[in-house]
């Protein structure tokens, strides 16, 4: 891949029909219906992105098997994060048979859904987790602001691991500015200043935000994480086909070009490819 590679480092691929994803339902008439890579490639093509990184949907080890068939016969994926039940016995030999996979990047956790906000600290296999770090494996953090403080205990716990934040940790901009801000924009604050040097991703922002979001809605969120990851931490993901439901690819792609416009070119091309590709090990 060169340099300029346009990466899109967040979107998802699946099929109702397989059963496994317990949020995907008849009534989002928007989602649910398979999405693949021929339903992203104009999309793609449309703002000039070559490569993606597809992310799981479903917590099952099936849904990760689904991905990496695709990805096998398919060259715009360029990798895959699954998932595994870092709890459970046989993490550890899932993890070394997933490595064996080249376009197997990195694991997510489905964090924000679980009923407990702190399994992040206590319930992952320390065995799973050293795996990963072995492999050269990265881990996605699906969080709100609420499970900051487990993360911070469980990345001082694996210094090695290499983070990435999904989505900015979900800020609730569609409950405004004053209602939302708070006590998102002091744990991005928290996060970002780690020394492990943790990752996040623009992604995710417009489905947060309310129907009819404009650049001028996003900004604030946007300039924050800016100013506190920098344009070297930070990577642009679509979440397509999510997205759907508040916005389209070509314009949250637009914003986020819009919101980075004042960055200089090295820093807009890091954002939109070359800190996905180091991070991810494209």
């Amino acid at each position: 891949m060169t340099s300029a590679m346009n990466i899109d480092a967040h979107q998802h691929y699946w099929d109702p029909a397989r059963g496994d994803y317990g949020w995907l339902t008849p009534e989002m008439k928007a989602l649910y219906r398979v999405f693949g890579p021929d339903d992203l490639a104009p999309l793609r093509e449309s703002v000039g992105v070559q490569r993606t990184v597809v992310v799981q949907a479903a917590p099952t080890v099936d849904e990760t098997r689904y991905l990496l068939a695709l990805a096998r016969n398919d060259e715009s994926i360029a990798g895959v994060v699954g998932w595994v039940p870092l709890d459970s016995a046989d993490a550890p030999a899932l993890i070394d048979e997933f490595a064996r996979e080249p376009k197997f990047k990195a694991v997510r956790p489905m964090l924000q859904d679980l009923p407990d906000d702190t399994w992040i600290e206590h319930a992952p296999r320390p065995d799973a987790i050293e795996r990963l770090i072995a492999h050269d494996l990265a881990f996605d953090a699906l969080i709100f602001a609420r499970h900051v403080p487990s993360l911070i205990k469980f990345v001082a716990t694996y210094p090695t691991l290499r983070i990435v934040v999904d989505h900015g940790a979900k800020p609730p901009i569609r409950n405004g500015i004053d209602a939302g801000w708070q006590p998102w924009a002091d744990g991005i604050a928290q996060l970002a200043a780690l020394p492990q040097k943790l990752h996040c991703k623009l992604s995710g922002l417009a489905t947060e935000a309310r129907e009819n979001w404009t650049d001028e809605t996003l900004q604030p969120y946007v300039a924050h994480l800016i100013e506190q990851f920098g344009a070297a931490r930070l990577m642009w993901g679509s979440d397509w086909p999510v997205l759907n439901l508040n916005g389209s690819y070509t314009a949250w792609h637009a914003t986020a070009k819009k919101l980075t416009a004042h960055l200089e070119k090295a820093q807009q091309d890091a954002i939109f490819g070359a800190n996905a590709r180091a991070f991810y090990r494209l």
